[in-house]
């Protein structure tokens, strides 16, 4: 089987709710925005934010800042806030001095997780990035799989890993790739989805099974 691993960003890599809850006290305070839009912001920005969210944000409240404004200021904040534990960081160097190939497949605006892969240090870590943002298609949908794949310069046909917390779009995704799988618990599982290869409580301890899979 190929060195290839594909890892998921938000909640597997990196820790967006913190980041979050942190960009948005930050911008709602620079930007005088009410409580009331805090709150709409939380809510709609709970599993992935766009520019659109933006513009949607601008003309519930009437807003005369510019909704690219609004976005690129919270593109900004985001990559500033989010982090990636050092261990991770180093369990990927582990990787990458193991001849893996390490891509990132995330579901996501292209320009925030970029930013966030820069932010963190990850960018320098990886060889290739698919944000669904690329194509306008999300995981679990197969394509995207194969982008990543490709931006690292290899293909699907020689298998690999796809390690995540999303049980449909991570681990549904993976196994329609045909990959192996690492699901990081805690969301809940939905039925008749087939199980993962492995089961995890953090990425560490999946980077370690793909560590003695080398071996």
């Amino acid at each position: 089987m190929a060195r290839l691993v594909l890892f998921d960003l938000d909640g597997t890599l990196a820790d967006r709710q913190s980041a979050l809850s942190d960009a948005l006290v930050s911008l709602c305070r620079s930007r005088s925005l009410s409580a009331d839009a805090e709150q709409w912001l939380r809510a709609a920005l709970a599993d992935r934010a766009t520019a659109s969210d933006f513009a949607r944000l601008r003309e519930a409240f009437g807003l005369e800042v510019p909704a690219a404004d609004l976005w690129q200021e919270y593109v900004d904040l985001m990559a500033a806030a989010v982090t990636c534990r050092p261990e991770v960081l180093k369990g990927l160097a582990r990787l990458r001095a193991a001849a893996w190939t390490i891509g990132v497949i995330t579901n996501g605006a292209s320009d925030i997780q970029r930013a966030k892969l820069a932010g963190t240090g990850l960018a320098a870590l990886v060889d290739g990035v698919a944000a669904s943002g690329d194509l306008e298609i999300r995981k679990p949908d197969r394509r995207l799989f194969e982008l990543g794949a490709a931006r690292c310069g290899v293909n699907l046909a020689g298998g690999g890993w796809m390690v995540g917390d999303n049980p449909a779009g991570d681990i549904g995704g993976g196994h329609q790739a045909g990959l192996r799988t690492i699901w990081l618990r805690g969301r809940p599982w939905p039925d008749g989805l087939p199980a993962a290869h492995h089961v995890v409580d953090n990425v560490t301890d999946a980077i370690t099974i793909l560590l003695n899979e080398t071996e």
